[in-house]
């Protein structure tokens, strides 16, 4: 019989012609009468079957006939239960029948079924001689070889009528080449059978499966897998080959075909042989599956490392903390691919992050058992169970682990962030009592007082750092009254305590020294303050009489000037206004029969009770002085970075100053806005400055203070004054009214030579610098020239030895160059010896009296070079040894960083003298040498000074690109090294910007920004890319409007900067440093309106509420921005008492009248 039936008449005309007859087709060893005998045994065994059942089901009726009989005399209720049980015994019956037939046709696929069917079948085919045998045996057990060693199973498989088709286990797989069948003629006797369609989960087949794009999961995947090292082919030793091999082979071993037997000459290819062989390719999943595996084996192979590595040691906190953090990259590298092309792409993100939530808690967990005393891993756990804790049982924890480490600042400083952050129990009042219970704990563990936790290292240094913590945010909060109490009260508690109780511990004193707070004598900064010391001994004395204060009244202005102005409006000018006239706390005025009662806004009133718990004791002359110049700084007054570093709002957006290119950086910014001045981001102030009052209120505050410090440090506070001087008339010059110029300059010159007549200061350099800077200000050239001449003269015996003068010099010298470009017209040289800056730094490297109208010979400018030379060597030399020496004490004083390591001066005079002399490469080599030695020491108290001279470098070469031919290539590399080692500094971060704004390729910029933000946790950099986006977004847009009217504007297509924008605040606002920016979120919502999006900056808001409720500038833009909800800004104010000045019961009488 033939294989294939339908063809078996062609076989059957063609049997002469043997040749071609196809053997192949027909199988031998089928039996057409064994198909007819099996055929006729099933139909027999199917009809015994069918009459067994028969007889089985007339039993069981004539059964139950019998029984119903019987029960006819049983009454209703019991023949209903009988029948009931009856029928549940027939359905177990029917369920066993049922089972058994499934574990009939379940047993024709296994070797023993029942042992009990088996010997029935047995007994039954015993008398019957098969052909065939019907039982299993394994064909090693067989004593006898039988003819046909076959076995034929019987047992009908009813699943196969039941699913139409055969199992699938059972079908043999293959791959059909074509869809034909082989053997057939193509034009008359093709077969053709239709495609599968395509499996749903596929997602379209092998078709879209290979047309992988580059977001695919797979290649995603890829992307995240660590590259393998790709290595060179091993030379071999010496031992294997007699001739060493010159060369590396470039033969392809993997691309080689072998040779078989289908592919004896090499011909085909690797696919065509195995085709051959009848063997299909490699599935494509299977393929991708073996990627995934290769992607994630690294992952696998680093979390093996560290399972080792903490087994090992699991004492390693850092260790453990480097575990928890991998976590999320091997989240990102798991989950990152999968589910993105779905449409629950939200929930399956949150799933995830559950998921890794769940892990890092579990780790860290483990971390805590396994060191129990170690902080840093409390808080991480803390940080984690944040997102997974309620409220109450997160602040609980809180406070227990805070109870348990009492002594730790830091962890202090993690749970005051967490009290003020969380917006569903934040209030200002526990805000500040959480403060006042840290300071007064601290207090207790430095005094001793608390037995059980010993004082760490720089508990004084933190306590400091927490107050003045405290008192921005009581200022961010509205509540300037009691910052600047508590700043008061820290300075009389410091400077001006008794004798009697100095060896007290810190909780005494406070209450001795509550008495005097509350007697209602004058503080510090008022009229007629004496401190706390003069009082209590005048009280032991019998106390004195309250002088006549002759204060003049505050004249009443009416607060709303144009009522015609939306209510909004009116009331963001009086509420502002308020603030900035109502900074100082209220005092009763008892010459004038004033009383508590008095006063029209309580809160206005600083209460003991407020400030008492949080006064501290300062023993280190340092910190004293620190705290000084943090109140100063409190108040607007700009102070040196090095004694408090600040960040500031004009840092950020600095304005081009064309006519200063050298010395705009060299002006001190302010560490804050002036106290009662909100930081705006929109309009500008009103005026520069403190005003009247505040103006006393300062003056007030220097002269009681001043003479109670040594002569160092008042010489820092005379400094700051005339700093404060300088960027008044700053102001004034960049608000372009001459008149208030002018009277400014009066005032400030007056001040300043107040200070120059004391007899300190009269031999201060730096105090002259800066009044000379100030005269050049004024336009008053010729006088600054005076001044600089005159103090070059008091300090020109020491010549390059002298930081002060060095550094005076240099300003000297760049504003020269810089009055020379203007005259010039930024074109052509002057001549190198009658230059005026060459002859300031040449006198100051012959230690003569400088002048800057004597021209030089060329003999003096080679001495010059030469001393400049030797001089920075040797200052080098010295700073390393003096480093070297004093490494075992590492607080240094004050006076290290502003004189001994201030090595800016020589450097930047030395650079400057060789650009005017040699050229611009000449004074690059200078600040990349002395940079390099400098960083080498790796110091770091020396890192304020190398990032002081890379902004110097960085100044120069800008101002050179700006005069003359050269490439941009060097300023762009200073900035790139510089900015990827101080990515915090503000000034470098602005020349970058605006050089690389000149510029329409922002790729370059875009890459550097990146990978400085990586590696930083600070938010500055993240500020200044939104800022460098939003600038070169601003220049798109004029350049669009330029080029065409207003009308073809909307028909322009979108250049995705607004999408950039967006992605990097929300980049920003994830960090943890961001989340709690003020500014930031504040710059997020002017963006978004200013593009149209109002609903989502409003969205925005409510999302900044929840890490920043504290801001009340928030509260303030939100409504400038949104002014259809000021009732409900206004309520949220209150309900989380935030200083509220102008209620808006007020605004509506004010109004009425």
């Amino acid at each position: 019989m033939a294989l294939f039936p339908a063809f078996a008449g062609v076989t059957a005309n063609k049997v002469d012609d043997t040749s071609k007859e196809l053997d192949w087709l027909s199988n031998k060893s089928f039996q057409p009468d064994d198909a007819v005998f099996l055929h006729q045994r099933t139909l027999e065994r199917t009809s015994k079957r069918q009459t067994e059942k028969e007889s089985s089901l007339g039993k069981e009726l004539s059964s139950e006939e019998e029984e119903e009989e019987e029960e006819g005399d049983v009454p209703p209720k019991k023949k209903k239960k009988k029948k009931e049980e009856k029928k549940r015994k027939k359905k177990k019956k029917k369920h066993k029948k049922r089972s058994g037939r499934s574990s009939d046709s379940s047993g024709s696929d296994s070797d023993t079924v029942y042992p009990s069917d088996l010997k029935k079948e047995q007994e039954k085919d015993r008398s019957q001689a098969a052909p065939l045998s019907s039982r299993f045996f394994w064909l090693d057990d067989l004593q006898s070889p039988t003819e046909q060693p076959f076995c034929l199973d019987r047992k009908p498989d009813p699943a196969n009528w039941t699913y139409k088709s055969l199992y699938r286990a059972d079908i043999a797989r293959y791959r059909r080449k074509g869809s034909s069948s082989l053997g057939l003629d193509r034009h008359t006797q093709e077969v053709s059978w239709e495609e599968s369609e395509p499996n749903k989960k596929n997602k379209g087949g092998d078709k879209k499966r290979a047309a992988d794009r580059y977001f695919s999961s797979a290649n995603r995947q890829l992307l995240r897998s660590e590259p393998t090292v790709p290595t060179l082919p091993r030379i071999p030793d010496c031992t294997d080959v007699t001739v060493p091999t010159s060369f590396l082979s470039l033969g392809d071993e993997q691309g080689k075909v072998q040779t078989s037997s289908v592919n004896p000459l090499r011909v085909y290819d690797a696919s065509t042989a195995l085709w051959l062989q009848g063997k299909g390719l490699q599935d494509q999943t299977d393929v991708q599956d073996q990627q995934a595996g290769q992607s994630t084996a690294p992952l696998a192979g680093r979390t093996e490392e560290f399972n080792r590595r903490l087994r090992e040691q699991p004492a390693d906190t850092q260790l453990w903390i480097e575990f928890i953090r991998y976590q999320d990259e091997q989240c990102a590298a798991s989950f990152g691919g999968e589910g993105e092309q779905q449409g629950d792409v939200a929930e399956h993100r949150k799933s995830s992050y559950r998921a890794i939530l769940e892990k890092k808690l579990s780790i860290v967990e483990r971390a805590v058992a396994a060191n129990p005393c170690c902080i840093a891993l409390h808080l991480e756990r803390l940080r984690i169970c944040q997102e997974l804790w309620e409220p109450s049982v997160l602040a609980k924890e809180w406070k227990k682990l805070v109870f348990l480490h009492p002594n730790s600042a830091p962890l202090w400083r993690e749970y005051l962030l967490f009290t003020q952050s969380y917006f569903s129990t934040f209030t200002v009042s526990k805000v500040n009592a959480a403060y006042g219970k840290c300071l007064s704990t601290l207090s207790a563990v430095r005094d001793g007082s608390m037995v059980s936790h010993p004082a760490l290292p720089g508990t004084e240094e933190d306590m400091l750092d927490i107050f003045n913590q405290q008192c921005h945010f009581l200022r961010q909060c509205g509540h300037s009254e009691k910052a600047v109490s508590l700043f008061q009260a820290l300075i009389d508690f410091t400077f001006y305590k008794p004798d009697s109780v100095r060896d007290l511990p810190t909780k005494q004193q406070v209450e001795f020294f509550e008495p005097f707070w509350d007697s209602g004598e004058a503080r510090v900064g008022e009229a007629g303050a004496r401190g706390w010391k003069a009082w209590m001994l005048q009280q032991e004395r019998g106390g004195w009489l309250q002088p006549n204060d002759d204060d003049e009244e505050e004249e009443e202005e009416e607060e709303v000037k144009d009522r015609s102005q939306p209510r909004w409006t009116i009331w963001l000018d009086v509420e502002s206004s308020r603030e900035a006239a109502h900074w100082l706390p209220w005092r009763p005025n008892k010459t004038k029969g004033q009383s508590e009662e008095d006063c029209d806004d309580p809160d206005r009133q600083v209460l003991f009770d407020d400030i008492g718990p949080s006064l501290i004791c300062l023993s280190s002359p340092d910190l004293k002085l620190r705290l000084l110049l943090r109140f100063l700084s409190f108040l607007g007054l700009p102070v040196d970075s090095v004694l408090s570093p600040q960040f500031s709002l004009p840092c950020l957006f600095p304005g081009k100053d064309p006519q200063r290119p050298l010395t705009c950086h060299n002006l001190c910014h302010p560490g804050v806005n002036s106290v009662g001045h909100m930081t705006t981001l929109q309009g500008t102030r009103k005026r520069a400055g403190l005003g009247k009052q505040g103006e006393g209120f300062v003056t007030s505050v220097f002269s009681m203070v001043h003479p109670l410090l040594p002569a160092h440090q008042q010489a820092v506070l005379s400094l700051s004054w005339m700093q404060y001087e300088k960027l008044k008339v700053m102001r004034c010059l960049h608000g372009g009214n001459k008149k208030r110029l002018r009277s400014q300059g009066k005032s400030s010159k007056r001040v300043a030579k107040r200070l120059l007549k004391d007899a300190d200061n009269r031999w201060s350099l730096r105090l002259w610098h800066e009044y000379g800077h100030l005269e050049w200000l004024l336009g008053n050239v010729d006088d600054a020239r005076k001044v600089f001449s005159t103090a070059a003269g008091m300090g020109g015996a020491k010549g390059l030895s002298s930081p002060a003068l060095c550094e005076l010099c240099l300003l000297w010298a760049q504003l020269e160059v810089e009055d020379g470009g203007k005259e010039r017209g930024g074109g052509g040289q002057t001549e190198t010896t009658t230059s005026p800056a060459v002859c300031v730094l040449t006198r100051l490297a012959e230690g003569t009296s400088s002048s800057s109208s004597h021209s030089l010979s060329p003999v003096s400018i080679l001495k010059a070079r030469k001393a400049y030379d030797h001089a920075l060597t040797a200052s080098l030399h010295a700073l390393g040894q003096e480093l070297h020496n004093s490494q075992a004490n590492r607080k240094g004083t004050f006076s290290q960083p502003l004189v001994c390591l201030r090595l800016r001066g020589l450097v930047g005079c030395y650079a400057l003298f060789q650009y005017l002399t040699v050229g611009v490469q000449a004074a690059d080599t200078v600040y990349s040498q002395a940079r390099e030695r400098m960083e080498g020491l790796s110091a770091a108290r020396l890192a304020c000074e190398c990032e002081a001279l890379a902004v110097q470098h960085a100044a120069l070469l800008r101002y050179h690109t700006s005069t003359s031919v050269f490439p941009l290539a060097t300023l762009r590399q200073t900035l790139t090294s510089a900015l990827s080692v101080w990515g915090g500094s503000a000034p470098l971060w602005s020349i970058y910007i605006q050089v690389e704004n000149h510029y329409h390729s922002a790729g370059r910029a875009r890459r550097f920004f990146h990978s400085v933000i990586r590696g930083s946790s600070s938010v500055v950099p993240r500020l200044f890319a939104i800022v460098a986006e939003q600038q070169r977004k601003q220049l798109v847009d004029a350049a669009q409007r330029s080029g065409c009217g207003d009308a073809a504007l909307p028909i322009l297509p979108e250049n995705g900067l607004s999408n950039r924008i967006r992605g990097l605040f929300e980049n920003t606002i994830a960090t943890e440093m961001g989340a709690h920016c003020p500014l930031l979120w504040r710059m997020y919502m002017h963006f978004l309106v200013s593009e149209g999006n109002v609903d989502k900056a409003r969205g925005i808001f409510y999302k900044a509420l929840q890490n920043i409720p504290w801001a009340k500038g928030l509260y303030m833009d939100a409504v400038r921005l949104f002014p259809e909800h000021l009732q409900e800004f206004v309520d949220l104010m209150t309900e989380k008492e935030l200083r509220l000045r102008l209620p808006l019961e007020e605004l509506d009488i004010l109004l009425e009248d």
